[in-house]
C-alpha cells in the first residue's frame, strides 16, 4: 500500500465531513498522541469547532464498530475521546507541526484530501454507460424470461382447452352400451319385465 492510500484509508467521515483522527494523524508524523494533543492544546485558537471536534462516545464507539478495532487488549478502552481534524484542521496543524517528517506528511495528506475530492466530484460517465448497460441486459434479459413463461402459459392454457373438450365429448358421447339380460337363475313362469316376482 502506497503513502497515498495508507492515508486515504485513515480518512473518515463523521458529521458529514472527512476527517483524520489524532491518533492516526500521530502514528503518520511518528510522535505520541499525547505530544500531538498537546501542541494542539498550545495553539488552540487555531482550532475553532469547525476545523477540530472530540468525538463523543457514541460516535467513537459506532467509528470502533466501523473500522473494526474491537480487539481486547492494548487500546481496548482509550483514556480520552480521540479528536478529529477537518482538513482545515489538518492545514493548521502543518502551521505548529515544523519537523521535516511532520511537512512531508501534511503534503501527502493535503494530496489524499485532493484526491477523494476529486473522486467525488469527478463525472463517473464510464460507470455509469457500464451501470446503463448492465441495467439494459437485466431488464432484456427479465423480459426473454417473462415472454418464455408466458408461451409456457399459453401453451399450458392451450393443452388444458384439449382435455377439458375431450373429457366433455367423452361425457355427451354415447357408449352404444345394449340392455343386457340379467345373470343368474330364473324362476319358471317369471317374465324379464317382470323383475318383481320371483
Amino acid at each position: 500500500m502506497d503513502n497515498l492510500q495508507l492515508i486515504q484509508s485513515k480518512i473518515y467521515e463523521i458529521r458529514r465531513q472527512k476527517v483524520m483522527l489524532d491518533r492516526d494523524l500521530a502514528e503518520l508524523y511518528q510522535v505520541t498522541t499525547g505530544n500531538l494533543n498537546k501542541a494542539v492544546k498550545r495553539n488552540l485558537k487555531r482550532f475553532p469547532p469547525d476545523f477540530m471536534f472530540q468525538l463523543t462516545v457514541e460516535k467513537w464507539e459506532a467509528l470502533r464498530f466501523q473500522i473494526g478495532i474491537l480487539k481486547n487488549g492494548r487500546g481496548e478502552h482509550t483514556k480520552y475521546l480521540p479528536y478529529a481534524f477537518t482538513e482545515q484542521g489538518l492545514a493548521m496543524l502543518s502551521g505548529i507541526l515544523n519537523s521535516d517528517i511532520a511537512i512531508n506528511v501534511n503534503i501527502s495528506i493535503m494530496r489524499a484530501f485532493v484526491a477523494i475530492r476529486q473522486m467525488i466530484a469527478s463525472p463517473k460517465t464510464n460507470k455509469i454507460d457500464e451501470l446503463e448497460k448492465r441495467m439494459d441486459a437485466i431488464e432484456n434479459y427479465i423480459e426473454e424470461v417473462f415472454s418464455d413463461y408466458n408461451d409456457i402459459n399459453n401453451d399450458t392454457r392451450i393443452q388444458l382447452e384439449l382435455i377439458n373438450q375431450t373429457l366433455a365429448e367423452l361425457q355427451t358421447k354415447d357408449r352404444g352400451f345394449k340392455e343386457r339380460k340379467q345373470i343368474g337363475y330364473k324362476l319358471p313362469g317369471c317374465e324379464e319385465d317382470d323383475k318383481t316376482k320371483y
